[in-house]
């Protein structure tokens, strides 16, 4: 007799986003076997993780502050839908302390950390103390938050350059470097100014800036039952004003010992702070093999399929596991490094445009396939770019024995993905896998502006400022073609409504093809 296969760790679980990652967290329930519950703005109705999910509710407009980050009307959807869980993904609600709170208040599951771990972590300033205090090494920088006066006067007792940052930054947001005194004040004041429109909190520190480093991040899981291990390291240092565009694992050119010292130096942070789900820890690595801390992501994070890639877990399942309260199911010496992946990020941008959004209708959509690849996206052909969230269409990973083999794939991958209708940033990618310094790993976070994009000087803007009028341009390019979309759609009920199963059965079979 066959053993009963598990039951699932929950019968239904909201994911409070959208796009692809909402469209992965829906595949892992399927294959848990758990109910998904999608929500959606209402430019977003006919998006694709709305037609995968098993119920899907309207959660507003179009404007994210109205609708994805509406918190009471999702844990209104979770009530409705019967819900026991909810997943939040990346950006949006996923790193909100208070969003984590008011959702065990409501007697849902939040998947992902305790609040007070959200909390501690998502504060800088906190996280560098706490870090330090346990042992972990951070770049030097001030310990506490800093009016204007004191933070010019810091920075100048530890000597340019430095980094003027958010507080409760991430992303590149609220992110200055200064490398000359005369760039001080402005620094300061533009810092503060996003970290205030972009957090809701205009608290800034400053940090030395640590010259020529790679941007690496180690995965951690952890469970309820006090276990926490790594998943090796990631090669983040392909990066455009602090947005990472490509990420590879493990990272190349790295010393196994220092594999093995940051691995456990992560684990000791996530320690420090009880750490419960899938988390990465990020680090700065410098010229000679020393490495800082920089922050803990409390969330999945967008490049977490090379990870998977090369280890062979689920970390989205694992971490709706252990959000159940199962432990992680394996130890540190079950896990190795298998071959080579790579995630190229697509965007909706023209790079001959200095990345200037491109939204619109997707006319033609044709993604790779072949052995070795994975295309994790969340559009489809007829699928509208909105200009009122991030522009990520897909992120592309390709796995190889080795580098060579993952790079090989990868630029083979990118030649036959098709996309119409819309600019993209593949072009931008194939010249990156062509590279000769990507290609032989001599890289670090200022790769793209000394290698890419030189040939391009003269045409950028040389201010976060020009790229905003030009998202300005794009919205109202493409707000009539939201508005109509909008409104040609009918509201789209819950598929378990009476009556409804005619749609839900339609929508299925589009997205199954012919037979």
């Amino acid at each position: 007799m066959k053993p009963a296969p598990p039951s699932p760790p929950f019968k239904k679980v909201l994911i409070a986003n959208r796009g692809e990652i909402a469209v992965r967290v829906i595949r892992a329930c399927r294959e848990l076997g758990i109910g998904s519950v999608a929500i959606f703005s209402d430019v977003d109705r006919n998006s694709l993780h709305v037609r995968y999910a098993d119920e899907a509710y309207p959660c507003g407009p179009a404007p994210a502050r109205e609708s994805y980050l509406n918190v009471n009307r999702i844990l209104a959807i979770a009530r409705e839908s019967g819900a026991e869980a909810i997943h939040p993904g990346y950006g949006f609600l996923s790193e909100n302390a208070k969003f984590a709170q008011r959702c065990t208040d409501a007697g849902v599951v939040f998947i992902g950390p305790r609040p007070d771990t959200i909390e501690a972590m998502g504060d800088k300033v906190v996280s560098r103390r706490r870090m330090a205090e346990a042992g972990v090494p951070i770049v030097p920088g001030s310990m506490e938050k800093l009016t204007d006066d004191a933070a010019r006067s810091f920075a100048m007792e530890i000597g340019l350059p430095v980094i003027v940052k958010a507080s409760a930054g991430g992303g590149g947001k609220g992110m200055r470097l200064v490398q000359e005194e005369a760039e001080l004040e402005q620094a300061i004041k533009r810092a503060r100014s996003e970290a205030g429109s972009s957090f809701g909190d205009d608290s800034i520190y400053v940090e030395k800036f640590v010259e020529k480093p790679r941007h690496i991040e180690i995965q951690i899981l952890g469970d309820q039952h006090g276990n926490v291990i790594h998943l090796f390291e990631r090669e983040c240092s392909i990066q455009r004003r602090h947005q990472k565009l490509i990420e590879e694992a493990p990272a190349n050119r790295f010393p196994p010992a220092l594999r093995e010292e940051m691995g456990q130096a992560a684990v000791a942070a996530a320690k420090a702070v009880s750490y419960e789900g899938a988390g990465t820890c990020e680090f700065l690595v410098d010229q000679h093999f020393n490495f800082y801390f920089l922050e803990m992501n409390t969330r999945i994070q967008v490049e977490h399929p090379v990870t998977e890639m090369v280890t062979n877990v689920d970390l989205v399942k694992t971490g709706i596991r252990i959000a159940a309260g199962e432990p992680i199911g394996f130890s540190q010496q079950d896990l190795g490094i298998n071959g080579w992946a790579i995630e190229c990020r697509i965007y909706a941008e023209d790079p001959e445009q200095n990345f200037r959004p491109s939204p619109g209708e997707i006319l033609v959509y044709r993604p790779p396939g072949g052995p070795g690849v994975r295309n994790d996206a969340g559009v489809y052909p007829g699928a509208e770019v909105s200009v009122y969230y991030d522009p990520l269409i897909s992120k592309l990973i390709c796995w190889g024995r080795d580098r060579s083999e993952a790079i090989a794939r990868m630029r083979r991958a990118l030649k036959e993905f098709v996309v119409k209708g819309i600019k993209t940033s593949i072009p931008f990618h194939r010249i990156v896998m062509e590279n000769p310094s990507f290609v032989e790993g001599h890289f670090d976070t200022g790769f793209i502006e000394n290698e890419i994009l030189p040939s391009s000087a003269g045409t950028l803007p040389p201010d976060e400022e020009e790229r905003r009028v030009g998202v300005m341009l794009a919205a109202i390019a493409a707000y009539k073609r939201d508005r109509d979309c909008a409104a040609r759609s009918q509201p789209l009920r819950s598929r378990s409504a009476p009556g409804q199963s005619w749609r839900y059965f339609g929508r299925r079979g589009q997205m199954r093809g012919p037979h």
